[in-house]
């Protein structure tokens, strides 16, 4: 199990936006770009990049689905206080 990932991830306030960026995603669009674009959290800018974390870091919704993940895999929507984020795993450590 990987004690620390590097992700990238896009915010934004609705589950059905949620479900529309992953299917930009799925469908082609480049997740940094697509980011950019959409994303609220102001790691947008950097196409989303959060860089590394490790566990404890993160809300716990946002960690467990992060640590679930292999690298290049896109998670689901997932619900946290903040919004709903779809998370992409570049890397695990």
């Amino acid at each position: 199990m990987p004690s620390q990932v590097h992700a990238l991830h896009i915010l934004v306030k609705s589950e059905d936006e949620a479900f529309q960026v992953l299917y930009d995603v799925n469908h082609g669009g480049d997740f940094g770009e697509v980011a950019k674009q959409k994303s609220l959290c102001p790691s947008g800018k950097k196409g989303g990049d959060l860089g590394w974390f490790g566990r404890g870091q993160m809300v716990r919704e946002f960690e467990t689905a992060a640590f679930n993940l292999n690298p290049n895999e896109v998670s689901k929507p997932v619900k946290t206080q903040f919004g709903w984020h779809i998370i992409k795993v570049v890397e695990v450590k």
